[in-house]
């Protein structure tokens, strides 16, 4: 098992440095963190499914997102974050724009796991490939502000994925 997390280290650690390419670029720094602050506390999928209600005139959509998304909170930054324990990526100097720095575990990425419960509950109504492209926007948002590593992210994804599924067969 510590050859597989030395190993899991060493691919964050490659997929970080090749993601530096995009760091401090203005237009790349100013998405990603405002992708990742927005998408604090799951508010941005929360804004998104009060908006698809109201379009869609059924209040249903909102309460099953944001059901969804406590549930999937209450999972990911409890029993499952602390399971694992990982100290999130070290991070010295300033960075472009304010960002609250989570206290919990950094796997998996509840960024990430939000953004896709929230794809997969969201896109039942309009577009699925949107969704799930703003959703990855977030995700990623979390390598790049340095909070996450690759592989948190990863976990994330997947998790949200399960759970997303889960959503969606549930509220049906």
């Amino acid at each position: 098992m510590t050859e597989f997390l030395a190993g899991v280290d060493r691919l964050d650690e490659r997929i970080d440095a090749w993601w530096e390419r995009f760091r401090g670029q203005p237009v790349l720094d100013r998405l990603y963190y405002t992708a990742s602050e927005t998408a604090d506390f799951s508010l941005l999928w929360h804004a998104f499914g009060v908006i698809q209600a109201i379009i869609e005139d059924d209040p249903m959509i909102a309460v099953g997102v944001s059901g969804a998304l406590g549930i999937e909170s209450a999972l990911v930054n409890g029993p499952i974050k602390s399971l694992f324990k990982r100290r999130r990526p070290a991070h010295d100097g300033p960075r472009p724009h304010t960002l609250r720095q989570p206290r919990t575990s950094s796997f998996p990425s509840g960024h990430a796991s939000a953004a896709m419960v929230a794809a997969a509950l969201l896109s039942r109504h309009t577009g699925g490939a949107a969704w799930y492209g703003v959703g990855a926007i977030v995700a990623t948002s979390r390598i790049h502000v340095r909070i996450h590593h690759a592989s948190d992210v990863a976990g994330g994804i997947a998790v949200g994925v399960l759970l997303g599924a889960l959503a969606r067969r549930v509220l049906a």
